[in-house]
């Protein structure tokens, strides 16, 4: 279904759910929910935001999206402001910073730098700092040491109150003789310093069963991206929310059985712009009731 469609057959759910009476809805005749606060991953507008950081961060607030979690970009995740003058100009526009991503493989050996991004990070009001990437291993020695150095970091985010994730890309759920590298991690790291946001868009091409995922290790996630692919020429390629191949609903409602609790949009391919994209999955995420 695309974006008219979804939209035009929402409205028409709204204005049956007018006509109901309040007993049947309190009998849960209708049990659908809004995704409501939905936030963005800021490397979603990488080609404008390094410009004009404030402006285009009010214009992504003006959009719809309270929650920002941010990346590391040449300026820093916190995009060349303080940690409080990040926290203030935030909370003037309406928004939450609640994680980023950071450069992961250039702090893991040095501790120095890796605290020096947990402090930026909690002087902000983040609550997660995250691994955006690690990158396929070759074998499960590999895959080990992934484990060891993640519980190593997260040990020590957790120190400052602050909580360290994984966030997945689809080579850790494609199998490595017999076994998918992401259940692997999930099982040998501590789930009390290490947890984990699912990319909702590279479990689906990777063919992992997202709800059946969720059902067994759902407690360990607690962050989300939301996305939407086609393929084309054999590859993903990514879309406005409603225009790809992506059942967003069906999804979310696997998610919101799990641990999940906050939901980010996150596109890394446009159809025209990067601000008018995102322009467009706002309004989708707002008609969307899951």
């Amino acid at each position: 279904m695309n974006r008219r469609n979804f939209i035009r057959s929402t409205g028409i759910l709204t204005a049956g759910t007018v006509a109901l009476g309040q007993g049947e809805l309190m009998a849960g005749v209708l049990k659908s929910r809004s995704i409501d606060p939905f936030g963005v991953q800021l490397y979603s507008v990488r080609d404008v935001l390094p410009q004009d950081p404030r402006g285009v961060m009010k214009k992504l607030a003006a959009m719809g999206y309270r929650q920002f979690e941010s990346y590391a970009g040449k300026k820093g995740f916190l995009w060349g402001m303080a940690p409080q003058e990040m926290k203030t100009f935030l909370g003037d526009i309406g928004v939450n910073m609640v994680s980023t991503h950071f450069n992961y493989h250039a702090v893991t050996d040095n501790p120095d730098k890796l605290k020096k991004n947990i402090e930026m990070a909690e002087g902000a009001g983040l609550k997660y700092i995250l691994c955006p990437h690690i990158g396929a291993q070759k074998s499960w020695d590999d895959w080990k040491r992934i484990a060891e150095q993640f519980n190593k970091t997260g040990e020590e985010v957790s120190k400052a109150g602050l909580k360290f994730g994984y966030h997945n890309h689809d080579y850790s759920f494609r199998p490595l003789e017999g076994k998918l590298p992401q259940e692997f991690l999930i099982e040998n790291t501590d789930p009390e310093n290490v947890l984990f946001e699912l990319d909702l868009c590279w479990i689906d091409v990777a063919g992992a069963d997202t709800a059946a995922h969720l059902k067994k290790y759902g407690k360990r996630y607690e962050l989300c991206h939301i996305k939407d692919y086609n393929i084309k020429d054999g590859k993903p390629l990514q879309c406005d929310l409603g225009d790809g191949s992506v059942d967003v609903k069906k999804t979310l409602r696997s998610v919101l059985k799990s641990n999940i609790r906050h939901f980010i949009v996150e596109q890394e391919q446009y159809p025209v712009s990067p601000l008018e994209s995102l322009k467009n999955d706002a309004v989708y995420m707002k008609a969307l009731k899951v």
